[in-house]
């Protein structure tokens, strides 16, 4: 809004050199708005919304707009208004802007109103249009086209020529003018039938004005017509065509009923089992791990025990790490589990860890058999006697264990068993161990 007040008070100057107006324009707007300025002053121009002195100031400023430039874009517009204007003053200003004579840079130096003075001293009727086909050519070839849709539209704008009162507005007709007028293409004036355009106001229409007389709206683009897109025949079906099948059968919803419960019950056991992996628990937090993961068989994959972990939770809750590693006889990681406990230092909770293991579930030969070796080998290296005899009497115990209740079969073991019970034979366990194997035998 308050560029178009700026632009009307610069096109309301009729009293100065129009050359003092263009600069006055210049100093009032960047170029970077010129185009757009220039599309406002082609909608008034187009609509009749300006009067006979603010017309040949619009003309002078379109011209002074792109003066330094190759071309101008908008030099039909000039084209089709002198072949259709009817005003002479007008006619004769741009027959001298479009020739570029001596008389065009005389008018530039005179006002407005100046030169609407001289013609009609002059009593000049009617101004001679010159051959221009060369100059509209040359504008088309370096132009682009407008689509012939875009190019089709009329002004979608009608002005009413009565007020709510009935009263005849200054502003009359209906200023139907497509788009062709900007593309190089002349049209018929007035609403399209031949019949000549209403005069120009004779005083100059405030910015409300004419947003009434043009329902608010100052646009170039035009009401198009709309573009037929017919639906394309169906093709025949050929005999060497895949035949789309549509299955018939109706799928249905899975739900999953564990989504949204309440994971409070998991969120304690994964914080329980990390103080199992650093010390033991106190029997009243040992017994509800047991609980829950006897109640919730999954719970054992979701609280936190690793293959790395077990043997810390071997030495400090052998019970827990027993029910752990029952619940994950099913699990694809069972050897890398098996694998720890086997690896890790022998002790009185691992033997009894793999003991409970071996009398609870059918466990692999070899990882019993890679056991045994490990905790005769223990043994063997140990320098501290009373920790060697200490674990000699639980391997031998363990060991007793498992021929008795028929795990292992004492032939696959015989003679390092024996060898071991020769090397400890000073104590009792190691002898009375020696004494089964020879009854077996």
């Amino acid at each position: 809004n308050q560029e178009l007040e700026a632009l009307l008070a610069i096109l309301n100057v009729s009293d100065e050199p129009l050359e003092t107006v263009a600069s006055d324009f210049h100093r009032t707007f960047t170029r970077n708005d010129y185009f757009k300025l220039g599309c406002a002053i082609c909608m008034m121009l187009l609509d009749q919304l300006l009067t006979q002195s603010q017309r040949i100031v619009a003309f002078s400023i379109l011209c002074e707009l792109y003066r330094n430039e190759v071309s101008n874009p908008f030099l039909s517009f000039f084209l089709e208004a002198l072949e259709n204007s009817r005003d002479v003053c007008e006619k004769q200003f741009l027959k001298d802007l479009l020739t570029h004579n001596t008389s065009y840079r005389e008018s530039v130096r005179k006002s407005a109103a100046h030169l609407i003075h001289e013609t009609e001293e002059r009593g000049v009727t009617d101004v001679e249009v010159p051959d221009l086909s060369a100059l509209r050519q040359l504008h088309n070839e370096r132009t682009p086209a407008v689509p012939c849709l875009r190019a089709a539209g009329v002004r979608p704008v009608v002005p009413d020529p009565c007020d709510a009162d009935g009263a005849d507005l200054r502003m009359i007709g209906l200023g139907l003018a497509s788009l062709n007028g900007l593309s190089g293409e002349a049209t018929a004036a007035g609403d399209g039938t031949g019949q000549s355009q209403p005069p120009a106001p004779t005083e100059p229409l405030s910015r409300d004005e004419m947003s009434l007389h043009t329902a608010g709206s100052l646009t170039l683009l035009g009401f198009e017509p709309s573009f037929m897109r017919l639906p394309p025949p169906m093709l025949e079906v050929s005999d060497a065509e895949l035949m789309w099948i549509n299955p018939d059968y109706s799928p249905h919803l899975l739900w999953e009923t564990g989504l949204c419960q309440d994971n409070s019950k998991g969120a304690e056991v994964r914080e329980l089992m990390s103080k199992a992996f650093k010390g033991p628990l106190i029997p009243t937090q040992q017994q509800q791990v047991l609980a829950e993961l006897e109640a919730d068989s999954r719970l054992v994959y979701h609280c936190g025990l690793t293959p790395q972990k077990l043997p810390d939770l071997v030495e400090n809750n052998p019970m827990i790490a027993i029910e752990c590693l029952l619940k994950l006889m099913s699990s694809s990681q069972l050897n890398e589990y098996l694998s720890a406990l086997v690896n890790m230092d022998m002790s009185l909770h691992s033997m009894e860890v793999v003991n409970r293991l071996t009398t609870a579930v059918d466990l692999p030969t070899e990882f019993i058999h890679l056991y045994i070796s490990n905790c005769i080998s223990s043994c063997e290296n140990i320098k501290d006697k009373y920790m060697q005899n200490r674990l000699v009497r639980l391997v031998c115990v363990f060991l007793q264990s498992l021929i008795r209740n028929k795990i292992i079969n004492v032939q696959d073991l015989f003679i390092e068993v024996q060898a071991f019970c020769i090397e400890f034979s000073r104590i009792r366990e190691a002898a009375g161990l020696f004494r089964l194997l020879k009854t077996l035998e």
